[in-house]
């Protein structure tokens, strides 16, 4: 098998991304023609069919996207390559750096961080895109190469992939939210959303007479907690969506049992050499980096001997 060239890959990449030879043909600058040659070729060295043709375009085989998700992390390390070999004598980090992150992670772990970096590598240009973090979730773009580090929920439900390597950050503990001041939350509907790792509690849930199934599913933390503020109904909610969180609710400690979650980081072993994922994961991981237990917002009853 024969190497494939870096202009074979962008080829894969493209048409990958496009869904179509001819819209790559058009990213690329290239006809029509010559993408379609280069993927046959790139075909004959890999031995596999890479995309599957059709009226509509261009859909990868279960080959293709491996070969796309390794494409794209292989032009990276390229790109990588030559930014720290021209950062080597000054040992400073340079360029993009493509972060992967959920909505409470983007909002209230990277802002320190990515300050902090700033600092310490101003020529490091940080790209942070929200994913949500269902199925595949911000370890996926991380396979996929479309990012070099994600946060990501860690746990036995969730684990570390085995191509990528990462470490927890936080733990962060569930809470009852609802409006405040309600009479009887507990009578109130259930609000939930998909991306509340909802397999971490799951066993704790069933466990509780109290809650009902959710009848109410939002888009995001942020619509769960603007519904529960204003009256709608009440949520079990991990602390990172919490932070900020309005006058208008009240959160309850829901006792020693409470269920948690595991936040960490993920990256590729190349990238986790790499200056600039290095800087990043140091501020990460830096005393009071994921200390948001403090923050103002944040209320409690577990002081008044409440619990959920």
């Amino acid at each position: 098998m024969s190497d494939l060239a870096p202009q074979e890959l962008r080829v894969l990449v493209a048409v990958g991304d496009e869904g179509g030879f001819s819209a790559a043909a058009t990213t690329l600058g290239m006809t029509q023609s010559a993408v379609s040659h280069s993927v046959r070729g790139s075909e004959r060295k890999l031995g596999a069919v890479l995309f599957d043709r059709g009226r509509r375009g261009a859909a990868p085989t279960a080959a293709g996207e491996k070969a796309v998700s390794h494409a794209r992390r292989v032009l990276r390390l390229l790109e990588v390559m030559g930014a720290e070999v021209r950062g080597a004598e000054s040992r400073s980090a340079a360029g993009p750096l493509r972060i992967a992150a959920f909505r409470g992670a983007a909002l209230h772990l990277l802002p320190r961080a990515l300050e902090a970096l700033a600092r310490s590598h101003p020529e490091v240009v940080p790209e942070v895109r929200i994913v949500r973090e269902v199925g595949r979730g911000t370890a996926g773009e991380v396979l996929d190469g479309r990012a070099d580090l994600g946060i990501a929920t860690i746990g036995t439900t969730s684990p570390v992939p085995p191509e990528l390597i990462g470490a927890v950050l936080l733990e962060e503990g569930y809470a009852l939210v609802h409006p405040a001041g309600h009479p009887s939350p507990r009578t109130l509907p259930l609000v939930d959303w998909a991306e509340n790792c909802t397999s971490y509690t799951r066993t704790w849930w069933q466990e509780q007479e109290w809650l009902p199934p959710a009848t109410v599913e939002a888009q995001d933390d942020g619509a769960v907690l603007s519904l529960v503020s204003s009256g709608f109904g009440m949520a079990v909610m991990p602390m990172l969506s919490l932070i900020g969180a309005p006058d208008t609710v009240e959160i309850i400690d829901l006792g020693p049992e409470r269920p948690t979650r595991s936040v960490g980081y993920v990256t590729t072993r190349e990238l986790a050499a790499s200056a600039a994922v290095r800087a990043l994961i140091r501020e990460l991981r830096a005393p009071g980096g994921s200390d948001f237990s403090g923050s103002s917002g944040v209320r409690s009853g577990a002081g008044r001997g409440r619990t959920g």
